[in-house]
C-alpha cells in the first residue's frame, strides 16, 4: 500500500539501481559499436576478436535468453561485416573468432535459460506459498448474506511474492450484514500479523457491539496490542505503521452505514451512475489515533435501496497505472460493466483492470461487492433455500428408514 503517510525513500535509490541495470544491458552493444569503429578506422590492425566473443557472456548477466541471442547476433553481424570490409576472409584468425563466438554464445544462452527457469520456479513456489497463506487469512465471502448478494476478489501484486496486507470480511449478524475492507502499510509477515489482528477483532466484535464505531474501536485496540508484542513488528512499523480500514453495515432498512478510517470511499452504483460515499469528517487510519481531535467518529448513513450495488476496494485498484502512467478509472469502469451477479461484475472489473495495466499490478488488489436485493427476491431466495433444506431432510429420513428395514 502506498500513502502519503509512508516514509519517503532515499533520494535516487530506485532510479540509481535502475540506471545501473540499464547501463549493464547496454554494455554488450556498446562493445559491438566500439569494434565497428575500430575495424572501419585506420586502427583496424588491432585484434578485436576477444571483445566480440565476450558480448554474449556479458549479455547473459543482465538479459534473458532472447537478449543474449540478440547480442550474439549483433556480434556475428559485426564480425562478418568487418571481415568483408577488411578482406580478411581466408585467414585462420577469422574462422577462429567465429568458432569462439559460436561456442560462447551457445554456453551463454544455455546458462541464461537455466538461470531464468530456476528463478521462475523458485518465485512460483514462493507465490504459491504466499497465496495459500493469504487464503487462510481471507475466507471466501458467501454468495448470499441476508438482504444482499456478495462476492469478493483478491489479486496479488506481480512485482514480488511477499504476502500483502489487504484484508476483507463480510459477516451476517443480528444487526445486519457487517463488512470490513482494509489495507495494512507494508508487506511480509508484519503486515500479515497486523491484518490478522484487525480481522480477528472484527469477526468477534461484530456479533455483540451495537454501534459500528465500537467495532472499529475493537480493531484499533487489537492493532495496538499486536504492535506492543515484542518482536512482532520492526521498529519502523511500530513508529509509522498504520491500517486504512472501512467498516460497513447493511441493515434491513434501505440504508448503508459506514465508518471510514483513512480508506478510499466506497462506491455505489445506482441506475447506471456511480456515487462515492464521501465521509463528512476525515479520520486518520488505525494506528494514528494521535491525529484525531475529539471523538473517534460515529457511523454515517447513506441511501442503499434495492437494486443498488456497493463496492468496497483497496487503493491498489484506483492506483493501478497503464504505460502512460494514467490511473485506472474505477467509476467509469463500473458504469461500463453490465453483469447480473456480483461475481460476474467483479470478473469483468478484473478483466478491465488487467487490460489497463497490461497484466502488471504494482500493488495488491482487494474488492468486495454487495447487491441490495428486492424484498420479493429475498423472500423467494429464502423460500427456495428452505424448500431445499426440507427436501434434504426428507431424503435423509427416507435413507434412515430404508436402512432400518434392511434385513
Amino acid at each position: 500500500m502506498r500513502s502519503l503517510f509512508r516514509s519517503p525513500p532515499r533520494p535516487g535509490t530506485g532510479v540509481y539501481s535502475r540506471g545501473l541495470f540499464t547501463l549493464g544491458q547496454c554494455v554488450p552493444f556498446a562493445i559491438a559499436l566500439l569494434v565497428v569503429g575500430i575495424e572501419l578506422s585506420p586502427a583496424h590492425f588491432l585484434y578485436t576478436g576477444p571483445l566480440l566473443t565476450a558480448t554474449p557472456a556479458l549479455a547473459a548477466v543482465t538479459m534473458g535468453p532472447k537478449g543474449t541471442l540478440s547480442a550474439a547476433a549483433v556480434a556475428l553481424a559485426v564480425s562478418v561485416t568487418t571481415a568483408t570490409y577488411n578482406h580478411a576472409w581466408g585467414g585462420q584468425q577469422v574462422y577462429t573468432n567465429l568458432l569462439a563466438l559460436f561456442l560462447v554464445s551457445l554456453a551463454s544462452v544455455t546458462t541464461s535459460s537455466a538461470v531464468r527457469t530456476r528463478r521462475e520456479g523458485e518465485l512460483n513456489q514462493v507465490r504459491r506459498i504466499a497465496a495459500a497463506a493469504q487464503e487462510v487469512l481471507l475466507r471466501p465471502v458467501p454468495a448470499r448474506l441476508g438482504p444482499v448478494r456478495a462476492a469478493s476478489l483478491y489479486l496479488a501484486a506481480e512485482r514480488g511474492a511477499q504476502i500483502g496486507g489487504d484484508l476483507y470480511e463480510a459477516v451476517q449478524t443480528r444487526y445486519g450484514v457487517r463488512m470490513i475492507v482494509g489495507d495494512v502499510r507494508g508487506k511480509g509477515l508484519p503486515a500479515v500479523r497486523s491484518a490478522a489482528a484487525v480481522l480477528g477483532a472484527f469477526r468477534e466484535a461484530v456479533h455483540y457491539e451495537d454501534e459500528l464505531g465500537e467495532v472499529m474501536n475493537h480493531c484499533v485496540a487489537a492493532l495496538r496490542r499486536e504492535c506492543a508484542v515484542p518482536g512482532a513488528v520492526d521498529q519502523e512499523t511500530r513508529l509509522e505503521g498504520f491500517v486504512t480500514a472501512i467498516v460497513v453495515q447493511v441493515p434491513d432498512r434501505p440504508v448503508v452505514e459506514v465508518v471510514n478510517r483513512g480508506h478510499p470511499p466506497p462506491l455505489v452504483l445506482r441506475q447506471g451512475k456511480v456515487q462515492p460515499l464521501m465521509p463528512t469528517s476525515l479520520l486518520p487510519p488505525l494506528g494514528l489515533e494521535d491525529f484525531i481531535i475529539g471523538s473517534p467518529g460515529t457511523a454515517e448513513s447513506y441511501p442503499f435501496a434495492p437494486g443498488d450495488r456497493l463496492l468496497l476496494h483497496t487503493d491498489g485498484v484506483i492506483e493501478a497505472r497503464d504505460r502512460d502512467n494514467a490511473f485506472f478509472a474505477l467509476p467509469e469502469a463500473m458504469e461500463a460493466v453490465h453483469a447480473r451477479t456480483p461475481q460476474e461484475f467483479l470478473e469483468q472489473l478484473h478483466q478491465g483492470l488487467i487490460r489497463h495495466t497490461q497484466g502488471y499490478l504494482a500493488d495488491d488488489v482487494a474488492m468486495l461487492l454487495v447487491d441490495r436485493l428486492d424484498e420479493e427476491v429475498g423472500e423467494h431466495v429464502g423460500a427456495a433455500a428452505a424448500a431445499q433444506h426440507c427436501r434434504a431432510g426428507d431424503q435423509q429420513a427416507e435413507a434412515v428408514e430404508s436402512r432400518g428395514h434392511t434385513p
